[in-house]
């Protein structure tokens, strides 16, 4: 027994020379990474689940070197883990069995823009800010906000959205094309080839079908993606209100009149104050809405005051406004830092941010339920939401020593998941399923589209190579 396991250890170890040799071949021997700290920082992101390091970490400067390692991967069985910057929220990138992840980063470029089109394609190691930054002398800009600054393909991967998604759309509005590296290594055009038309009917959607697959159909290696059009005049505001069944109405409220409104976000008490002590800002201790309007100097006029005039109606106070860019820039800042403020309630502990979306008439009830749990289990979960699109989180703040606490923590997401699904809704309205919601992912699609999802994942991926253990559950032997 001890001669078999130094053979099969002499053997193991003879093809991981063999693949080494092969990676280094393809990008170099500065292009992998066997070190500890670089596979630890590859093998979590922004999530609470638990670092699981991939075997090693390979840094692939173009297509046809990420097409190159893939066969390699493929030919000898190793999974394959696509990373971006790492920002994600559900546990995409760990390597539950190990294999290679294949960093981004340094596919950084900025592609074919079409300023006439509306349209750009970028490689995987580009953010959101460092887009935004290219285009700045343009005249035009990529508005989908996650407020983390991801890769734009990464979020195409996991169908981000954020702040400016009830005015521009999630990720899946505003893909037109993806350049995708499968398992095997094949390099394949989801809308076909430097296609990048506003709309087709052309075929079966492959754009859609790899946008939201986090990683388990194939590798993004480009995304063409729409562009917009730098409104003439931006003006935020913010406004406070007595409950936050008032202030969820009036969201309701300005939508149905058809306000074009390019950002509504909804700050409970408890959050808001918290983003007062960590941003020095001095807002009321209520349930309060950031606001923002677009368009031209006329328009945005006229959606203020009918915004304001649906407001007051439901008791809300006059708007505080901020109108220069650098006041608006802080104001949403702000904002976004709310997962930082939010921990800052409780240093020492971390959090979870829930992700449920439901249908907007839903939204009061779903809201006021959710508080009425959090207090009821006394936990620490303010609330923040892109109410604009049904969509809201609770940033849960939970101390890792308390195993009862994080028991607690457990059944509140759970039952608030739940809680959605009854109301028609989702789980995850753009975080993304990852690890810890496939489950839930299985009660809200059910069993047939799940068949059909994994029948999907097998003609693409026979051998189960690509993120395996994400989103579709491991089935039964």
């Amino acid at each position: 027994k001890v001669q078999n396991r130094m053979q099969n250890a002499k053997l193991k170890s003879a093809a991981l020379d063999s693949v080494l040799s092969a990676f280094r071949s393809i990008c170099g021997e500065d292009g992998i990474s066997l070190g500890e700290a670089v596979r630890e920082q590859h093998g979590k992101d922004e999530s609470v689940h638990r670092c699981c390091p991939p075997d090693v970490v390979v840094f692939p400067h173009c297509v046809e070197e990420v097409s190159a390692l893939a066969k390699v991967c493929h030919n000898h069985h190793l999974p394959i883990i696509p990373f971006g910057t790492g920002t994600g929220l559900e546990g995409g990138v760990g390597a539950l069995k190990g294999g290679v992840c294949f960093s981004l980063r340094n596919m950084d470029q900025v592609l074919d823009l079409h300023q006439e089109d509306f349209d750009v394609t970028v490689e995987p190691g580009v953010t959101r800010k460092a887009l935004n930054a290219y285009l700045r002398e343009t005249g035009l800009w990529f508005p989908v906000d996650p407020g983390a600054d991801a890769s734009l393909c990464g979020m195409a991967a996991t169908s981000a959205s954020g702040t400016n998604a009830v005015r521009y759309g999630t990720m899946r509005e505003n893909v037109l094309n993806l350049e995708v590296v499968l398992a095997d290594g094949t390099i394949i055009h989801t809308a076909g080839k430097g296609r990048r038309p506003r709309k087709t009917s052309a075929g079966y959607n492959l754009t859609n079908l790899f946008v939201g697959s986090e990683g388990t159909l194939g590798i993004i290696t480009k995304s063409t993606l729409r562009l917009y059009g730098i409104p003439e005049a931006m003006v935020s505001a913010v406004c406070s209100f007595p409950s936050v069944q008032a202030a969820v109405d009036s969201t309701v409220q300005v939508l149905q009149a058809g306000v074009p409104i390019a950002r509504i976000e909804f700050l409970d008490e408890v959050m808001i104050d918290a983003c007062n002590r960590f941003s020095s800002l001095s807002y009321p201790v209520t349930p309060t809405l950031f606001l923002e309007f677009h368009g031209s100097e006329r328009s945005v006029e006229e959606q203020v005051n009918l915004t304001e005039d649906i407001t007051q109606s439901n008791g809300g106070s006059d708007f505080q406004w901020a109108r220069d860019a650098e006041t608006r820039n802080s104001l949403w800042k702000a904002r976004h830092d709310a997962w930082y403020a939010a921990l800052a309630l409780r240093p020492g502990c971390k959090a979870y941010s829930t992700d449920v979306c439901v249908p907007l008439s839903r939204l009061p009830q779903i809201i006021v339920e959710t508080k009425e749990d959090l207090m009821e289990n006394r936990l620490t979960g303010p609330i923040a939401g892109h109410v604009g699109d049904g969509n809201f989180h609770c940033l849960m703040v939970v101390d890792p020593s308390d195993p009862e606490e994080q028991h607690r923590v457990h059944l509140f997401t759970e039952r608030l998941a739940r809680r959605a699904l009854a109301m028609d809704g989702t789980c995850t309205g753009e975080h993304g399923v990852g690890l810890g919601k496939r489950a839930l992912l299985c009660e809200e699609v059910g069993h047939t589209a799940i068949n059909v999802m994994q029948g999907l994942k097998d003609a693409l991926d026979p051998k189960n190579l690509m993120n395996p253990g994400k989103v579709l559950q491991p089935r039964e032997p």
